[in-house]
């Protein structure tokens, strides 16, 4: 779905996932400053809008969530996973309710099979599941933003800003007095930054939630029984996922970001040292210069140098071995 915003000035389409939305407008530093002071937007217009109805909405949704959503009280923002029967994270729900519907953004045209899943596991529970991306388009606004939302639009409240559910026929309008956009690149510096995962960027096809940090944030250790909950407390109680998130800073003197997948070595071992992991996201970061985040194997001791392609890469730990 392409955002009516790709034609402001300076705007520069995004390419893979995040098409649809500008990759920046002209100023990737200036654009990355302006959200860390609390100023602008980001146009997050791309991204999957899933709704749930009814009054079972609540506790239908605990019953296949890791996040404990039975008593969420509205206005409350939260996210949550779906695993697989073997743990392996499948969906990421970033949520609110606003005291009659739960609202969800999702990742990009992850939303049909999400709804698909969701749908088969209704029953006789009295819930309406809808895809409203083609509605509502998300916007972002930093923390710290005295950007005020319209009257009527669910916000969705996080430590890191405000996500609003805008009606998608008023994103325009809205965008022409809400301050200086930001493309989708200066989001993701400061998501690097602040060490978050996203599905599909830190995340393959075996990925638990240990490996992230997303135990506490988007994983409740005290709810009943779901989908993939054996793997998360044989996790938790052995206390080994088999790999872990790390934060690189690299090498500034590169030309080039070492892309998504190179392979991360130990340095100490030289141009054909053991292959421990891989870069999962990289930027520019407007203070923190080159930075990545990757996923390394758990027994990578926490102080080891290592190489990202041919960056040398200082780490970082997110999640502890």
């Amino acid at each position: 779905m392409k955002s009516p915003l790709l034609s402001l000035p300076g705007a520069v389409p995004a390419e893979g996932v995040d098409e649809g939305v500008a990759a920046h407008y002209g100023d990737l530093f200036r654009e990355q400053r302006a959200l860390a002071d609390g100023t602008g937007f980001v146009d997050l217009s791309h991204r999957g809008v899933v709704t749930v109805s009814g009054e079972d909405r609540l506790g239908w949704l605990h019953l296949l969530l890791t996040q404990h959503v039975s008593e969420l009280p509205a206005g409350r923002a939260t996210e949550a996973l779906i695993l697989s029967a073997n743990g392996h994270i499948e969906h990421a729900l970033y949520l609110v309710d606003d005291g009659a519907t739960v609202w969800a953004h999702v990742e990009p045209g992850t939303q049909d099979t999400l709804i698909a899943y969701l749908e088969s596991m209704k029953f006789f529970y009295k819930v309406e599941v809808a895809d409203r991306t083609d509605e509502f388009a998300v916007v972002h606004l930093p923390a710290g933003s005295i950007t005020e939302a319209p009257e009527g639009v669910v916000v969705r409240e996080t430590p890191y800003g405000r996500d609003l559910f805008l009606p998608r026929a008023e994103l325009e309008a809205w965008a022409a007095q809400a301050g200086p956009p930001a493309g989708i690149l200066a989001h993701e510096a400061l998501r690097v930054e602040q060490h978050r995962p996203r599905l599909g960027f830190e995340t393959d096809h075996r990925t638990i939630p240990h490996e992230l940090g997303w135990i506490g944030s988007a994983v409740h250790l005290q709810k009943g029984c779901y989908r993939g909950q054996e793997t998360v407390a044989r996790v938790q109680n052995l206390g080994k996922p088999p790999r872990r998130l790390v934060f690189l800073h690299l090498d500034g003197s590169e030309v080039h970001l070492p892309t998504p997948g190179t392979e991360v070595r130990l340095a100490d071992e030289g141009p054909d040292g053991r292959r421990v992991g891989f870069v999962t996201t990289s930027v520019r970061h407007y203070e923190l210069g080159p930075v990545a985040l990757a996923m390394v194997k758990r027994n990578v001791p926490v102080d080891a140098r290592l190489m990202a392609g041919d960056t040398a890469a200082a780490q970082e730990t997110v999640v502890e071995p």
